[in-house]
């Protein structure tokens, strides 16, 4: 699940032009997935495992292999991504590191093949064909609407993002050595037969990517063969390496990953600075200075102590108030994710469409699982703001890619990123809209009509709400 990537002048002209561009969408098979809300979609993926059990018994704890020698579930993997549809997506545009990584595993090493720039869909094949290389192809949700669907509701199953990576590798090949990741993994075999070998963890839940050697690793816990149609999950942490057996002409599989740095020590690292900034407000301790010259001691042992009480202080207040406020992890979540999968004739998305707000005019939330509301103290006034942020409509062409939050359009002017920023005072308002079904204009918790109409609007405007 890539962050972060450096990008040449011609790659980033083809970024932009994303948003514009036709995608390729496979005439999938019926699907055997239930989209009807993400509770029914990661239930049908992971059937016949009941979720309770799953949770129960494995998330974060086992492998989970489900084989299910079913042609419909094994029709319906294999239109969500194939080695054929590989010529087609090349000629849209796509760059080695960015899009495509060719490798293959050598000597217990993991060897990169790349080439330089765009890729070209012969010399693409050639390795394949002639040097036994794995194509990695990076966040095929992109391009592929079926992917799009189940990540999007696994994003809001999860409420944490949801990437995936598609995996080709020809017989009698392996593309990467043994390592672990820092996600959980779930894998869906769509072609071919895949060799699969998991070990027991050297670092549970690992928080980092990391390659591990044959002579460390020990006996596999696991080992079996993967065919079209069925799933596999492990959790972070799992030493896992896989092969295309002789006999099969190639495996394709996609890796579908959630959870990276969403641990509680995260969530922890990301709410502690709204939690001081909150206390200190109201405690005289947390504002009195620290002792001199104790950033230039070596000897911390006082301070240590001192820190120690005080971190006892803030959890009687958030024992008292009850409130603990999330930011970045929210907003890198809700910024980042993929947006509603829509038709392509609906307007629900585009900006002014429908009845403008009034006072009078009824109103409802649209895309719940897609926008938040989060408290976050602003530094600079030394008060508390109220920030509203969703998933934005071109999301999907840089979903998982790196992309910087505020990236250049094509006439050059910034793209900021979605989100909108009202005074504390609104926030009884906000939750009025987002927990209810509909409310009229006028009920908003606002001291004057002129405020009703005026958050009313600038959520319409934003197309997080539609007037009925």
């Amino acid at each position: 699940m890539p962050k972060k990537g450096g990008k040449h002048a011609e790659m980033e002209k083809e970024t932009q032009a994303q948003c514009k561009r036709a995608k390729l969408e496979a005439a999938c098979s019926p699907s055997v997935l239930h989209f009807e809300n993400p509770d029914s979609l990661f239930g049908s993926l992971i059937s016949p495992i009941k979720e309770e059990v799953f949770f129960k018994e494995y998330w974060e704890q086992k492998p989970l292999l489900v084989q299910r020698n079913d042609p419909l579930v094994a029709a319906y993997y294999l239109s969500l991504f194939q080695l054929s549809d590989l010529k087609e997506l090349c000629s849209q545009g796509l760059y080695y590191g960015r899009d495509v990584n060719i490798c293959r595993c050598v000597n217990g090493k993991k060897k990169v093949l790349n080439k330089e720039g765009r890729v070209n869909y012969m010399q693409l094949k050639k390795d394949f064909d002639q040097k036994k290389a794995t194509i990695q192809f990076h966040q095929p949700q992109r391009f592929k609407e079926e992917l799009w669907k189940i990540q999007e509701k696994l994003e809001c199953f999860f409420g944490s993002l949801v990437g995936s990576n598609v995996y080709i590798t020809p017989q009698g090949s392996q593309g990467l050595p043994p390592h672990y990741d820092d996600v959980e993994v779930f894998i869906l075999q769509l072609e071919g037969e895949k060799h699969w070998r998991l070990y027991k963890p050297t670092v549970p839940l690992a928080r980092e990517y990391n390659v591990e050697s044959e002579d460390k690793i020990g006996n596999p816990t696991h080992e079996f063969t993967l065919k079209p149609g069925d799933l596999l999950y492990f959790p972070r942490g799992t030493i896992h390496q896989a092969d295309t057996p002789l006999g099969t002409s190639h495996s394709t599989h996609v890796t579908i990953s959630t959870y990276q740095n969403n641990s509680w020590g995260d969530f922890l690292l990301d709410a502690i600075p709204g939690l001081v900034f909150d206390t200190a407000k109201d405690d005289l301790v947390l504002r009195t200075s620290i002792p001199r010259q104790l950033l230039m001691q070596v000897n911390t042992a006082d301070s240590a102590k001192k820190l120690s009480s005080l971190l006892r202080r803030l959890a009687d207040h958030l024992d008292h108030t009850r409130e603990l406020r999330s930011s970045d992890m929210k907003k890198d979540f809700i910024m980042h994710r993929l947006p509603p999968c829509l038709r392509c004739d609906s307007d629900s998305l585009t900006p002014g469409s429908g009845k403008l707000p009034k006072i009078d005019s009824k109103i409802r939330l649209q895309f719940r699982d897609h926008a938040l509301i989060s408290v976050e103290p602003d530094q600079e006034n030394a008060v508390s703001t109220v920030y509203v942020g969703w998933a934005g409509e071109c999301m999907r062409d840089t979903h998982m890619m790196g992309a910087e939050d505020d990236t250049a359009s094509e006439d050059g002017t910034s793209q900021q990123t979605h989100g909108l920023r009202f005074p504390l005072s609104y926030l009884e308002a906000l939750k009025q809209i987002w927990s209810s079904s509909t409310v009229t204009v006028r009920e908003l918790n606002l001291t004057s009509d002129e405020e009703k109409e005026n958050l009313a609007l600038s959520l319409w405007s934003e197309c997080l709400i539609e007037v009925l």
